[in-house]
Formats: C-alpha cells, sequence, structure tokens
C-alpha cells in the first residue's frame, strides 16, 4: 500500500506541475485589459458551413449571418451537404446559401467535407476572400459577431477564434457540463492566453482564418479526429498564434443523451491522442525552444486524465489485490476517495468561478445555473472511463444529431431566456 501512496503522491505532483499555471490565467481574465483595436478594415469572407442532415437547424444559422450588423454584400456563405440524405441542401439553398453536395462514404469527417468545399471554392472563386469563417450547422450567431470578428481581425491577427456560448445550457447536467466547458474554456483559457500575448486553440467551431493561412496549409489537410485541434497544434508549432475575440458570442447546441454524449467524447479523446501522435516532437521541440504555446496545447491535449486514470487504475487495482488476497484494502479505498473528492473538489471551484463570472451569459433560471455547478464534477469525472476505453478501442467519426431549431427552444423556454 505504500507503493501505492507514492504514486499517488507523484501524480499530484505532476498535476500541480502541469496544471498550477491555468489557475493564474483566472485573476488575468480579470484584471488586465485588452489593447484597443485600430481602424477595421472592410473584409470579403467566405463563410464555410459543413452540415450532416441538419435539415433542423442550418436555417437558423444561415438567417443568424442574413441578420450580422456587418456588410452583407462582404459575406458569402456556402455550405457543403456531406451525405445528406434529408432537405440540408435545398433549405440552405432557399435561405441564400451556395450549396455543393458530396457523396464520399469512406472519407467521413468534417476534416475531409472541409477540405472538399475548399477545393470547390478554389475552382469557382480564384480570387478568394480575405478571411473564412467555420461554423457548425447547429451555430446560431450574436447580430455582432462578425463586426467584433473583423475588429480582432484587422489587428494583424491571422487566426482569430470566439466566445463560444451554448443555446440549450438548462437541458439537463449533460449539455450545462458542456457548456460550462466552454465558457470556462473561453473566459479562462483563450482570453488569458490572448491577454498574455500567447496562442490560443480553436475549439471546434465558430473561428476565422486568412489568406495567407489558407495559401501556406493548401485546402484543408487535416483529418485527424479531433481536426479543431490538429488545425491549432499544427499552426502553434509553426509559430503562428491564435488570437481570441471575447466579442464575438456564437451559441451552439450540446448533447443531452450520456449515449451520444460518450460517443463523441470518445471521439475526442482518441483524437487527443492522435494529434499527440503526430505532434508530439514538434511540441516538445517548441518547448525546448521556450514556446509557451507548446507547453499550453500538450498539456490541454494529454495528462489531466491520463494521470487520474493511471491514480485510479491503481488504487482500483489494490483494492481488487487486497480482497482476493484477504488482506487490508483501506488504504486502497481511502486513496481512492481522496482522489475522487480532491477532482470533485477542484472542478467544484472551476465551475463556481465560471458560473458565478458568466452569471448573465448563461441563459437559464437562476436555480438550474445553481445546481448545474454540482454536477459539473460529476460530467467531467465521466472522462476518466471514456479516456480509458479510449487507449483501447477502435473510434471512428459519427455525426452528432441536431433535431431542435430556435423557434422549438423559444417555445420550450421562453424568450426572456435566449438571447437568439
Amino acid at each position: 500500500m505504500e507503493t501505492l501512496q507514492w504514486i499517488n503522491f507523484t501524480v499530484s505532483v505532476l498535476f500541480l506541475i502541469c496544471y498550477a499555471y491555468q489557475f493564474f490565467y483566472i485573476p488575468v481574465a480579470w484584471l488586465k485589459k485588452g489593447k484597443p483595436h485600430t481602424a477595421a478594415r472592410c473584409n470579403d469572407y467566405a463563410v464555410l458551413i459543413c452540415a450532416r442532415n441538419e435539415a433542423a437547424v442550418i436555417g437558423d444559422l444561415i438567417a443568424s449571418i442574413h441578420n450580422q450588423t456587418y456588410d452583407g454584400q462582404r459575406i458569402h456563405i456556402f455550405v457543403l451537404a456531406d451525405n445528406c440524405s434529408d432537405d440540408t441542401a435545398l433549405i440552405a439553398r432557399v435561405a441564400g446559401a451556395t450549396v455543393y453536395e458530396r457523396y464520399n462514404t469512406e472519407k467521413i469527417g468534417k476534416g475531409y467535407a472541409l477540405q472538399t468545399l475548399l477545393h470547390y471554392l478554389e475552382r469557382d472563386y480564384p480570387a478568394g476572400f480575405d478571411g473564412y469563417f467555420v461554423f457548425d450547422a447547429d451555430n446560431i450567431l450574436a447580430p455582432d459577431y462578425i463586426e467584433r470578428m473583423n475588429e480582432t481581425f484587422s489587428d494583424g491577427h491571422s487566426i482569430v477564434t470566439s466566445y463560444r456560448n451554448s443555446k440549450n445550457y438548462g437541458d439537463n447536467w449533460i449539455s450545462a457540463g458542456y457548456a460550462l466547458w466552454f465558457l470556462r474554456e473561453s473566459r479562462y483559457l483563450n482570453h488569458a492566453r490572448f491577454l498574455l500575448n500567447t496562442s490560443c486553440a480553436v475549439s471546434g467551431t465558430g473561428f476565422l482564418f486568412g489568406r495567407e493561412v489558407l495559401q501556406e496549409m493548401g485546402s484543408w489537410p487535416f483529418h485527424l479526429l479531433t481536426e479543431d485541434i490538429e488545425f491549432s497544434v499544427h499552426h502553434i508549432t509553426r509559430g503562428r498564434k491564435v488570437a481570441f475575440c471575447p466579442g464575438a458570442v456564437l451559441y451552439d447546441e450540446q448533447p443531452t443523451s450520456f449515449r451520444q454524449s460518450w460517443r463523441q467524447r470518445m471521439r475526442w479523446a482518441k483524437g487527443y491522442l492522435q494529434v499527440f501522435r503526430h505532434y508530439g516532437k514538434d511540441l516538445l521541440r517548441g518547448m525546448l525552444r521556450g514556446n509557451f504555446a507548446c507547453f499550453d496545447m500538450a498539456m490541454a491535449i494529454m495528462p489531466a486524465f491520463v494521470l487520474s486514470s493511471i491514480s485510479f487504475v491503481c488504487s482500483v487495482t489494490m483494492i481488487v489485490m487486497g480482497l482476493l488476497s484477504g488482506g487490508s484494502v483501506t488504504v486502497a479505498v481511502q486513496s481512492v476517495a481522496e482522489l475522487l473528492l480532491g477532482m470533485y473538489g477542484t472542478l467544484f471551484v472551476v465551475g463556481a468561478i465560471t458560473t458565478c463570472s458568466e452569471w448573465h451569459a448563461i441563459h437559464t433560471s437562476w436555480g438550474k445555473k445553481i445546481r448545474y455547478i454540482f454536477t459539473f464534477p460529476l460530467f467531467m469525472a465521466t472522462y476518466i472511463p471514456i479516456s480509458l476505453w479510449a487507449l483501447f478501442c477502435k473510434v471512428e467519426w459519427k455525426p452528432i444529431e441536431h433535431r431542435v431549431s430556435a423557434a422549438e427552444l423559444r417555445r420550450r423556454k421562453g424568450k426572456e431566456l435566449l438571447p437568439f
């Protein structure tokens, strides 16, 4: 049992070494002020939307793009209907988007869809665009989203990500767990990173990259299970920085069933492993050169749940061995309890701080805001079995169903709880 205590002590020290700096990010986000913007340029933008059977929601996204405060003549909407069997393409065309269709059952995933869409744009719009936005079909944009992003882009940042909020925070503890994590990521990771002049990271959807980035990377070469993290790490290891625009707010729909959530986060966990395997050496070289962003990205994609899993597995193994041999399992049980309580306490504090600071950005009742602080650590703890399972099983990209339109959300929740 002394061995187990030493293992857990070592894991705790490694956690402190790896993640103490993220607690420093919290006061940075509170206290440090951003630089004023330079004069904004008038840029022409292509909006890229890859959609698979998204007939229920894609019209809402396109409507929110048409309702932007930015000059609509400079916004060009392109949709790739990817292996669709519903009316996604028709609805997008009627809504005013230029639509392409793709049918390929072998190369499946958002990365391949984006690559195909960019090939079509290269063929049909050889002059290109100043910048390219990437959205998922379930997104809805705040009315000034593109105007705010254009301000940051005009400051000279070639890649910009935005503030990710959620349409359905209050549906249940699963959707709230996702939503609270993304709010924390926006405010206390990306915002703090940007204020400290290090690189942020793209989180799935709601980002912008410039013409020179497209020319440099050549279409879209990112096809791992987490193409957003791959995109971020690729550019960070090559010296680019991802900027953050806190005033550009995007809303997306979170899963509400545990089965769907398990499947999605399994893909993410496997994708993190793939990115680390492909870019681990580049990240290490960047860290040795003193590139803090490389260290930050390495910590973001790898150690947390690996370390937690090691400690948890060792403790459970010692309990089983003790029970089989008839020996005492008190120390092992205590170790598991301390691990879980420590994890719960840390994540509770993170969730509470985020909920308090982003209170007005969370669109649900105050009772649910409080309740889901307590369930947030439980949601995050489910990453342990997910991460363990991802180590040993084959994971393939599968679409996440989005079935709730903005009109349906308003009917369910009431207009006063929704910002759109």
